[in-house]
């Protein structure tokens, strides 16, 4: 049953939400740009590999862990496994202004935190099922990096909703590993997207942050 805890949650991780999300590719403008992706095929596939290799599997295991505390030594370890300063610098900003909104809404002092840090802290006392906030943040994150692949490589509406159609079973999987998860499985493997992210550091025309 859709509750008001599940609407909260929905506008917290929505696109409209003053995050600054649209602002940063996670290295998809270098992959863009290179034509690593360029098309509906290896957009899909660059993003599956980041969800399922990269920081979509890591923020789903901190966000699990987030939402039972600890938060503060989860933070640490959340900017620890930054591989490069864009990261870092992506998940500070939007864990910052994500629980800067926050405040303001419920009145709470969260402290800026990276972000599915800041997410799980932020929705603990919804008490929401751990797969669902999971599953939404990873929307959320795939969602966005969608909305950057249809304007930038450039792809019509419909093939970029079909893409993110299409990962709804991975997300949904992740999900549902990442609620049980112990913070041991916390790793990546997603050494293109990072090299991507290092790479877009150096780039001489950028429109996106990271």
């Amino acid at each position: 049953m859709l509750t008001a805890a599940h609407l909260t949650l929905t506008q917290w991780l929505s696109p409209a939400f003053p995050t600054g999300a649209f602002a940063y590719s996670h290295g998809l403008e270098h992959e863009i740009a290179t034509g690593v992706v360029r098309d509906a095929d290896t957009l899909a596939a660059w993003l599956e590999n980041i969800l399922r290799y990269g920081a979509g599997w890591q923020d789903a295991v901190l966000l699990s862990q987030a939402l039972e505390g600890g938060c503060e030594a989860l933070d640490d370890l959340a900017r620890a496994l930054a591989p490069c300063a864009e990261r870092l610098q992506e998940g500070l900003e939007q864990g910052a202004a994500f629980a800067r909104t926050v405040n303001g809404l419920t009145g709470r002092a969260l402290p800026p935190r990276m972000l599915p840090v800041a997410v799980g802290e932020a929705a603990a006392p919804l008490d929401l099922a751990r797969e669902d906030v999971i599953a939404l943040y990873l929307q959320g994150f795939a969602g966005n990096l969608v909305t950057i692949g249809i304007r930038h490589v450039p792809l019509g509406q419909t093939e970029g909703q079909a893409i993110l159609s299409g990962l709804a079973p991975l997300i949904h999987d992740l999900a549902h590993r990442a609620a049980c998860a112990p913070l041991d499985t916390l790793g990546t493997c997603a050494l293109a997207g990072d090299l991507a992210a290092l790479q877009h550091e150096g780039m001489d025309v950028r429109i996106f942050r990271t």
